[in-house]
């Protein structure tokens, strides 16, 4: 039988720029475990634009799926963002996708959504704001650097981090290296890379609408207003990092990179811990009654007790990650769940194909086993699911 799935990417993500495949490890280990039951599995990276509202994203996904899925088996997974278009492309209550996009709706069998903010990040209500926009714009810059060109550009890094470390202090000055620094890095790109590199960065600066869709004020509107479609399964997958110990600052002694690295991270990460206790980013026991037991003594086992409201992978809060049936989690930052991490294996003995490449270190420690476990255990559910 042949399944495909659309990969579709959020926040500063994208499908593909140039020859660099954002889903790549996503989706040759999904194709292997499809393969070893006797399926096969067609793979689309969805170009959606990286910022835009949930709205816009999720038609543009409607429309790949219709003109490309046949008749086949369907499975749409998100990353980030992308887990909210999939789910308001398959909500029978939407209104907002035209109904001639959504004939193969009768064929969709799943539903993954990784590391999602279903009910919203205090990330998004920062990046909404005039500073975080350029804060936005310099992390869209250094991701497709960082992935794409396997580049560790300390200026443009270090920058951002001051930027981020004068915000409450006057910094136009601040504002004018960071200006320079994207400017370089730009540059850089442009003459490494495809041209659509260009066009995904005018994309986040032309419209930011999910960045306030995603906070969690919107997102409690929102959770009011999706629906589950009978006869899909929902499955989602969750990952948190730990604040950097001071084991992890003296690793970075002699390495400036790492050094920055690090401190960036940090720093979104602390952003992304603040929370309003009327807005908490937690999943609400009536809104998952069939999982979320089992989802809570997952989370229990894994992390051998009772986890703070501020944990989160960098970017998203850890319980805002959980819809239906959580699958998988473990300790992880927000792009290592894709593979982009720290790879331990001498450049020489792998090609660039297989090669894990992590620009942010979070210090998660996440590695080749835990991705296998993760990819074990969405494949598992999609199969499942048929």
């Amino acid at each position: 039988m042949r399944h495909r799935v659309y990969l579709s990417p959020g926040m500063f993500g994208f499908g593909q720029l140039g020859s660099y495949n954002y889903f790549a490890h996503v989706e040759r280990e999904l194709t292997a475990r499809f393969a070893a039951a006797g399926h096969e599995l067609v793979a689309h990276a969805i170009d959606a634009p990286p910022t835009a509202s949930i709205r816009r994203r999720a038609s543009g996904l409607a429309e790949i799926v219709a003109q490309t899925s046949e008749h086949d088996v369907i499975h749409l997974l998100g990353h980030s963002t992308g887990g909210l278009d999939a789910r308001l492309v398959a909500s029978p209550a939407t209104r907002a996708i035209p109904a001639t996009t959504l004939g193969w709706l009768p064929r969709l069998r799943s539903i993954t959504t990784m590391n999602t903010p279903h009910f919203g990040t205090p990330l998004a209500s920062f990046f909404a704001t005039a500073n975080g926009q350029r804060v936005l714009a310099a992390l869209s810059v250094l991701t497709v650097a960082g992935l794409s060109l396997g580049a560790q550009p300390l200026a443009a890094a270090s920058a951002l981090l001051g930027f981020l470390r004068g915000l409450d202090r006057p910094f136009l000055f601040k504002l004018r290296l960071l200006e320079l620094a994207i400017e370089s890095m730009v540059g850089i790109i442009d003459d490494a890379r495809h041209p659509s590199v260009r066009v995904f960065l005018s994309a986040i600066e032309d419209d930011q609408g999910s960045m306030v869709q995603l906070s969690p004020e919107s997102m409690d509107l929102v959770v009011a207003g999706f629906e589950d479609r009978p006869g899909v399964a929902y499955q989602s997958t969750a990952s948190m990092s730990p604040s950097p110990r001071p084991r992890r600052w003296l690793e970075t002694v002699g390495h400036p990179w790492r050094a920055v690295s690090l401190s960036l991270f940090y720093a979104l990460h602390r952003l992304t811990a603040l929370h309003d206790p009327r807005y908490p980013c937690a999943a609400m026991r009536d809104t998952a009654p069939w999982s979320g037991d089992d989802n809570e003594a997952l989370l229990t086992r894994v992390f051998a007790g009772t986890l703070p409201l501020d944990a989160n992978d960098g970017v998203v809060p850890l319980r805002s990650q959980l819809w239906g049936r959580l699958v998988w989690v473990g300790f992880g930052d927000h792009l290592d769940v894709l593979g982009h991490y720290h790879d331990k294996r001498a450049p020489s003995t792998i090609d660039a194909a297989h090669r894990h490449r992590d620009w942010l270190t979070s210090g998660s420690d996440f590695g080749d086993a835990d991705l296998t476990s993760l990819m074990d255990a969405v494949a598992a559910g999609m199969l499942g699911a048929c």
